[in-house]
């Protein structure tokens, strides 16, 4: 019985697993690191940096669509301003994943509003009418799409959390971005 714990223990030549007496071991150390163990490989300095302009990126967005929510008019508005506000509730919430990751990797979210838009690699535009408000919204949603793939890429599978956030939100920056086509296609006057 006694050996039968100890082979647990230990891993096998053909085991691709650490030993559970070691990961045990190591979860005892550096406990102040949170989910930060010896394993995370990638460079957390930069990954929060690239978090937080990501971070910043969202929050001019949701301040760009709710302009545009409260600004539309015209014939289309209505149907246009939903999607207005929807956007702005899911890039809101978008903010919120990312600045729990900032937190989990033992950064801290930079809210700052005096650098937001410096940070962000999209840009607040607030559009002249309706149709340029969409028009506005889809390059913004085509600039987050670059910059979250080559975010993944850089991050790969250095930090599996981060990269799989940044998968979710990409998936929902394209459909934002097919949206927005789609009615620029479909406009009408």
């Amino acid at each position: 019985m006694a050996k039968q714990a100890a082979d647990k223990t230990a891993a096998s030549p053909a085991s691709p697993i650490t030993a559970t007496a070691t990961l045990r071991a190591r979860a005892r150390e550096n406990i102040e690191d949170g989910a930060i163990t010896d394993s995370y490989a990638a460079d957390r300095k930069m990954v929060i940096r690239l978090l937080n302009d990501a971070l910043a990126t969202e929050y001019v967005c949701v301040l760009r669509y709710y302009r545009h929510y409260f600004m539309a008019k015209g014939m289309l508005a209505d149907s246009v301003k939903a999607e207005f506000l929807e956007h702005a509730q899911q890039e809101q919430a978008h903010a919120g994943k990312l600045a729990e990751r900032i937190v989990q990797l033992g950064g801290e979210p930079d809210l700052n509003p005096d650098t937001l838009t410096a940070r962000s690699h999209a840009e607040y535009k607030e559009g002249k009418d309706l149709r340029d408000m969409v028009k506005e919204n889809l390059i913004a949603e085509r600039i987050a799409i670059d910059s979250y793939r080559e975010m993944i890429n850089y991050v790969g599978d250095r930090d599996t959390t981060t990269k799989r956030i940044l998968e979710e939100i990409l998936t929902q920056e394209e459909e934002h971005a097919d949206e927005f086509s789609d009615l620029l296609d479909g406009w009408v006057g």
